[in-house]
């Protein structure tokens, strides 16, 4: 197998764990904030009187949700434009 051949390798299979990792942190972070939005909709229902204060932890961890989503993509677009398993692949490529 030559070098050329092991980087296509690598990068095809980056390109699949990229999207799995964007699709399935994306699958994640909707279902957690729609299961959260449910039950403030009825907790608001059944009591009112605490509506401003569960909201405001609604948003609290609506946001947090959204982070560990961003965290994952971060990662996914460093192995998809930065992709540091292609430097050692050349540099084991010699021996």
């Amino acid at each position: 197998m030559n070098l050329a051949e092991l980087i296509s390798h690598v990068q095809g299979l980056t390109a699949i764990a990229v999207g799995i990792i964007i699709g399935l942190g994306a699958l994640g972070a909707c279902l957690g904030i729609a299961i959260m939005g449910s039950k403030f909709l009825e907790s608001a229902a059944r009591q009112p009187e605490l509506v401003p204060l569960l909201q405001g932890r609604m948003f609290l961890l609506a946001g947090l949700i959204d982070a560990a989503f961003i965290i994952g993509l971060a990662v996914a677009l460093l192995f998809a434009f930065s992709n540091p398993l292609t430097a050692q692949v050349i540099s084991n490529f010699g021996h």
